[in-house]
């Protein structure tokens, strides 16, 4: 008596279990793919904690720790309404001149600061913000050019305390960055099943 293995044989025994792995693969519902590591909100989060430590060591600060000129930095205040009206490019627009008025701020803050404790710190947020605008480039996001000066940008403000300055940074990434991240079409899931 021939049973199905002696009519396909060994060696066909092993292209029916490929292509029956292979069926079986293919009708499999598709899982969604992974998010990218800063739609992953545990990467901003991360960002915004070493935000609140930097704020922190500067409250306590005593000597060596003052801003040698006022520095212009974004509004942080989110009016929901203006926002959601808003279009993607324009969300994005917004973030990244913030992040670029952020950068220039925290580096003058940086060459201002003679606490050598408050470097760490003021490095670990310029990283960040650098990181940040890095990442935005792979969201297609429209390009960012920064402005030649600031005087005249809109949505800005002046401040002239390190303490403000740093404020503004860890607001900055708990509200626009938050909300621009979070409605980014890059950072959406499809389910395609």
């Amino acid at each position: 008596m021939l049973d199905l293995w002696d009519l396909i044989g060994p060696s066909n025994s092993i292209r029916l279990l490929a292509l029956l792995l292979m069926v079986l693969e293919l009708s499999r519902p598709s899982l969604p793919s992974p998010l990218k590591p800063i739609c992953d909100l545990r990467v901003l989060n991360h960002f915004i904690k070493e935000a609140r430590d930097a704020e922190a060591a500067m409250k306590v600060c005593r000597e060596g720790c003052l801003l040698s000129e006022s520095v212009t930095v974004p509004q942080t205040r989110v009016d929901f309404e203006v926002w959601e009206n808003k279009n993607a490019s324009e969300q994005a627009l917004e973030v990244q001149s913030g992040l670029w008025l952020l950068q220039q701020a925290l580096n003058l803050l940086r060459a201002s600061v003679t606490n050598t404790q408050l470097h760490s710190y003021i490095d670990s947020c310029i990283n960040n913000l650098l990181s940040l605008s890095g990442v935005l480039g792979t969201l297609n996001l429209q390009e960012y050019s920064p402005p030649t000066s600031t005087t005249g940008l809109e949505g800005t403000w002046i401040v002239s305390s390190p303490t403000e300055l740093l404020q503004v940074h860890l607001n900055f990434l708990r509200g626009k960055v938050r909300l621009l991240l979070l409605s980014a079409q890059a950072c959406q899931q499809h389910d395609v099943s």
